[in-house]
């Protein structure tokens, strides 16, 4: 058997393992999941789940550094384009990873339920550092690209770039909160454009740009939400 036959056939078993961890994860959490549960769910060995995977830990760290992999391969095609001027860069970004989540509406509501549980706070923040230390570098070249542009008048690209994800993080649960409503409850979607929009005014003043670079794009996608959740 060739090198890259094996190297093939563990990646695929290894992504195996990953796929029925990221599946418990989200039926029963992180904390309540177990090794077993894996096990039992592939028919294989103790020894050779750790063959892969040193331990628990080292399973969830592997579903981080594959999510934020995931997420770079939807931005460097934006970032390492040589027409786009910065700001479309950015929008560009935003829009892809909101279509990304409007053409996968019901598992990204499923995953949502279970996501922003108790139970899964330290999958959830690991996998946040996670993407900011994957992406908060392009993102600060995105940045540096629109001051030198003189469309960003920011003096501190690479702290923008954290505050962004912060941001986006916080509206993240604001989102939650308003769109897993009690059963029978009409998610209040006029507010959801109402908080996306004020994150998009922070996101504006965050990056000195002119107001409104961002806001009516934005409200452009949480319109689309709107006749989705509709």
């Amino acid at each position: 058997m060739t090198r890259s036959v094996k190297a093939h056939e563990y990646a695929e078993k290894r992504n195996a393992i990953l796929d029925v961890a990221q599946r418990y994860i989200t039926t029963k959490g992180y904390e309540q999941m177990t090794t077993q549960d894996i096990l039992e769910a592939l028919q294989i060995s103790r020894g050779a789940f750790y063959h892969y995977f040193e331990s628990k830990q080292a399973l969830l760290m592997a579903l981080v550094e594959r999510a934020g992999e995931q997420a770079e391969q939807l931005v460097l095609p934006i970032v390492s384009d040589r027409e786009m001027s910065a700001q479309d860069k950015l929008r560009r970004v935003f829009a892809v990873l909101n279509q990304y989540k409007q053409e996968n509406l019901d598992p990204v509501f499923a995953f949502m339920r279970v996501w922003y549980a108790d139970e899964n706070a330290l999958f959830r923040q690991k996998l946040y550092q996670a993407r900011v230390k994957r992406l908060a570098p392009w993102l600060s070249q995105i940045i540096r690209e629109g001051v030198a542009e003189g469309v960003f008048t920011t003096p501190y690209p690479d702290q923008a770039a954290r505050m962004i994800f912060s941001l986006l993080e916080d509206f993240g649960y604001v989102a939650v909160e308003l769109l897993l409503a009690e059963d029978g409850v009409h998610p209040d979607t006029e507010r959801l454009v109402q908080m996306g929009e004020a994150t998009a005014d922070a996101l504006e003043r965050v990056l000195g740009m002119k107001p409104g670079g961002l806001r009516q794009s934005w409200r452009e996608d949480f319109l689309r939400w709107q006749d989705l959740l509709a």
